[in-house]
């Protein structure tokens, strides 16, 4: 079995110019609207292989989008920060949890986060610190920096905590805990985000 969320990555080809980034501190961690008022907000949420914890997110949000009636107002996708897993499925331990709550995985496949889709998104969510780090590394210009948060940080029942847990050396009942994690966390991003969005506020 090869890993799939280490924490490191081989960085993909991408901008070698790229900005310093600031301290977190001062980088906003609000949600950033699209400036076209007619376009989907779009959100990418990263991982490490895109094989765990970015597909759960990723279809767990574009399920909340559907079930409001508003597939047509978000463009959801997941990537990961390393290659190792490009082309694979889901861990079939994804697959099965999110199956075991509704939700289809089967057609998931893992890809590599680019940073030349920095200006194309609104929201680039990292699972955990070692994500948020490596994207903003990438990232091309402060704006782009900006972009990039953490799941956890829209979910006030984890104060104390930043990183989704990465289920991947762990039993199956692992994954159905971080899935609920995942849920709980999307919940309260797509209830921040949904008003704005639902109104075209640019």
């Amino acid at each position: 079995m090869t890993r799939a969320d280490d924490a490191t990555g081989t960085p993909p080809p991408g901008p070698t110019d790229a900005m310093p980034v600031a301290d977190a501190t001062a980088l906003r961690h609000d949600v950033p609207m699209t400036t076209d008022a007619g376009a989907p907000f779009r959100v990418s949420f990263v991982c490490s292989g895109n094989i765990c914890r970015s597909p759960m997110a990723g279809i767990v949000f574009a399920q909340l989008a559907a079930d409001a009636g508003m597939s047509d107002r978000f463009q959801v996708e997941s990537a990961g920060t390393g290659d190792w897993h490009v082309g694979e499925p889901a861990d079939e331990r994804t697959i099965a949890a999110l199956a075991a709550r509704g939700y289809d995985g089967s057609r998931h496949r893992a890809r590599q986060f680019d940073p030349d889709r920095f200006p194309d998104l609104d929201l680039v969510v990292a699972l955990d610190r070692s994500h948020e780090r490596i994207l903003r590394s990438w990232a091309p210009t402060m704006d782009d920096a900006a972009k990039v948060t953490l799941l956890l940080r829209y979910d006030d029942a984890w104060p104390q905590q930043t990183d989704v847990p990465d289920p991947y050396y762990a039993d199956r009942h692992e994954f159905d805990r971080v899935l609920s994690t995942v849920e709980r966390a999307c919940g309260a991003l797509f209830r921040q985000l949904e008003p704005a969005v639902r109104q075209g506020a640019p």
